[in-house]
C-alpha cells in the first residue's frame, strides 16, 4: 500500500519539519500580554472567538482573586490570519491588561526621575529572591512581574489555536478537578465534562465539590491558601506521536516539562503512575486485543499507560494528572529577609489566589495542546493543512493494511 509523502520527507529525518512552536512576552501590570506562533499550516479557520471561549474559563473558579472581574480578557489576533484562514506566517496575539492604567507609573517603559520604591521582601516559595539574585537585581518587582501566572493567559490563547488545529484530527483536551485542600473526587473513567464546565470548582463529583468550595471558604478566612490536583485528557490523540529514539522526542517528557512549566505545579504522572509504583507489573500493564474496529486492528481493555508507551502515543487517550502546590502570596505572609538591609521583615504581599487548581486545570489543557500539535506537525508535516491532513490520513491508511 502506498504510503503518505511526508512520511518519506528527507527533512523529517533531519528533524527540520514543521513545528508548532511559541514565545510570550510581557509583564502582569505591563500594558498586555503577547503571544507569538509559528507553525501552523495555512489553511485552518481561526477566529478570536475561538480563543475567546478558553480565556474566560481560565478566568473562573471558586477562589480566584478579584483581579478576574477586572481583566474580562480577550486575545486579538494581529498577524497571521486573513477573512479568518491562517496562511502560513506566524501568528500574533495580544492580551490587554485593563488594570495597567493603575500601575503607569511602576510598570513605565521609559526612563523615569521617581521610580517607584523597590519592593525587597522576597516572598517564600516565588521566584523573586532566586530571580533578583540571577538578573543582579535590587528589586523584585521585575521579577514577580515577569513569573506572575499573568502570563498563562497568553498561553492559554496559544492552546486556544492549538485546539482548534488539533480538532482537524478528532482529538479533544478537557480537564477536570481531582483534589483541593485533601478532599479527592471519586474518579470515573470518563469525565463528565458538561458537569465540570458547571462546577465552580470543575469538578464531576457533587459531593466532592461542596467539600472543596468549603475548604476554599475556610482557607480565605484564614487568609491561607490551597492546592490540589488536576487532570488532562486528550481523546482521539492518534498511535504515533512522540519517539523512543531521543529522550527530547520523547512524549511523555515534553508533556511533564509543559505541565512543570504551570506556575505552582510541583508533580506531573502519565496516567495511575504513582499508584503504579506500589503495584505489580501484572497489574499495571494493558493487555493487548484483536480488534475489527478502525483505524487499528487492535485494542486495549484498560489504559493504565496513560496513553504513552515507550514515549510514543499508543492510541489510546492521553492521561495527565499535576500536583498544584498552594499559591505562596500569602495575606498572612511568611518570614523573611530584606535582600537590601538584610533584615528579618515578613514577606511582600500582592493581591492574590487563595486556590487556582480549577484555572491551572485550563492551563493544563492548553500546555498539553501545545504539546500534541507539535507531535502531529512533527509527524505529519504540511504547509497547508490539507497537505497535513492528506498526510495523517496515509498514515492512518497505512497501519490499517
Amino acid at each position: 500500500m502506498k504510503r503518505a509523502n511526508s512520511l518519506r520527507h528527507p527533512l523529517r529525518k533531519a528533524g527540520l519539519m514543521t513545528r508548532f512552536r511559541f514565545l510570550t512576552a510581557g509583564e502582569s501590570h505591563g500594558r498586555g500580554m503577547l503571544a507569538t506562533i509559528e507553525g501552523v499550516p495555512a489553511g485552518l479557520t481561526l477566529t478570536e472567538d475561538d480563543i475567546a471561549s478558553d480565556l474566560k474559563r481560565r478566568q473562573v473558579g471558586h477562589g480566584r482573586s478579584q483581579r478576574m472581574r477586572l481583566e474580562q480578557d480577550r486575545a486579538e489576533v494581529l498577524s497571521g490570519v486573513r477573512y479568518g484562514v491562517t496562511i502560513g506566517s506566524p501568528i500574533a496575539l495580544l492580551i490587554w491588561n485593563r488594570d495597567w492604567e493603575n500601575w503607569v507609573e511602576v510598570m513605565s517603559v521609559s526612563a523615569s526621575d521617581r521610580p517607584a520604591a523597590p519592593l525587597t521582601q522576597p516572598r517564600p516559595g516565588h521566584a523573586d529572591l532566586a530571580g533578583a539574585t540571577k538578573y543582579g537585581l535590587s528589586d523584585i518587582r521585575p521579577i514577580l512581574e515577569r513569573s506572575s501566572a499573568r502570563e498563562t493567559a497568553a498561553r492559554v490563547a496559544v492552546g486556544a489555536v492549538a485546539r482548534v488545529f488539533l480538532s482537524q484530527f478528532g482529538v479533544a483536551v478537557h480537564s477536570r478537578t481531582l483534589a483541593i485542600g485533601g478532599h479527592w473526587a471519586r474518579r470515573s473513567e470518563v469525565g463528565d465534562w458538561a458537569m465540570v464546565e458547571a462546577s465552580p470548582v470543575r469538578c464531576d463529583d457533587p459531593e466532592a465539590e461542596k467539600a472543596m468550595i468549603s475548604a476554599i471558604d475556610e482557607a480565605a478566612a484564614r487568609g491561607d491558601t490551597l492546592g490540589g490536583v488536576f487532570e488532562v485528557v486528550a481523546d482521539g490523540v492518534p498511535v504515533g506521536l512522540g519517539s523512543h529514539v531521543h529522550w527530547d522526542r520523547r512524549l511523555d517528557g515534553r508533556i511533564a516539562q509543559a505541565m512543570v512549566s504551570i506556575n505552582s505545579v510541583k508533580g506531573v504522572e502519565i496516567g495511575p503512575a504513582f499508584r503504579m509504583a506500589d503495584s505489580i507489573g501484572s497489574q499495571v500493564h494493558d493487555p493487548i486485543e484483536p480488534s475489527d474496529t478502525a483505524p487499528y486492528w487492535w485494542k486495549r481493555g484498560s489504559n493504565q499507560a496513560g496513553g504513552i508507551e515507550g514515549g510514543t502515543s499508543n492510541g489510546q487517550p492521553v492521561v495527565v494528572r499535576a500536583a498544584v502546590k498552594p499559591v505562596p502570596t500569602l495575606r498572612h505572609p511568611l518570614g523573611s529577609v530584606d535582600i537590601s538591609t538584610r533584615e528579618v521583615v515578613q514577606a511582600h504581599f500582592e493581591r492574590s489566589d487563595v486556590c487556582i487548581v480549577p484555572a491551572a486545570g485550563v492551563i493544563g489543557e492548553a500546555m498539553l495542546a501545545i504539546v500534541l500539535a507539535d507531535a502531529v506537525l512533527e509527524k505529519f508535516g504540511g504547509d497547508n493543512l490539507s497537505e497535513t491532513l492528506r498526510n495523517y490520513r496515509g498514515y492512518l491508511e497505512s497501519i490499517q493494511g
